[in-house]
């Protein structure tokens, strides 16, 4: 499956921004789909993920209450609203799709090429 993410920017603290996801070469609803962020300098991170039909969210602590991942099957496109954004937040982030749902990054088979986020103070 192949992947384009979209929808990165920058934007001030406490601002929101929402990540898109496109979907292309395989049947979406096959794969659990997770968003990854890797600042500068550190590794590439679990942010949040979502099972196959959507009813299953999983999130990062530092990203609970603040952040929430949806998914449009019919659209093959998977979202990341991003609310209250703080500095921290500031990374290239990354959608992934997995036929093995997880928060690690070894349970994702297909990346996309990520979209820059940055939160100004």
């Amino acid at each position: 499956v192949q992947l384009q993410a979209s929808g990165g920017g920058l934007v001030q603290s406490g601002g929101s921004l929402r990540l898109s996801c496109a979907a292309s070469g395989r049947t979406f609803s096959w794969y659990a789909m997770g968003w990854f962020r890797q600042a500068p300098g550190n590794e590439r991170e679990f942010v949040a993920a979502i099972g196959l039909s959507g009813g299953s969210q999983y999130y990062a602590d530092s990203v609970k209450a603040r952040f929430t991942i949806s998914r449009d099957n019919a659209k093959n496109t998977v979202y990341l609203q991003m609310n209250s954004l703080k500095p921290e937040d500031t990374a290239v982030y990354y959608c992934a799709a997995s036929s093995n749902p997880g928060t690690s990054l070894t349970n994702y088979n297909y990346w996309g090429q990520g979209t820059q986020v940055t939160v100004s103070s």
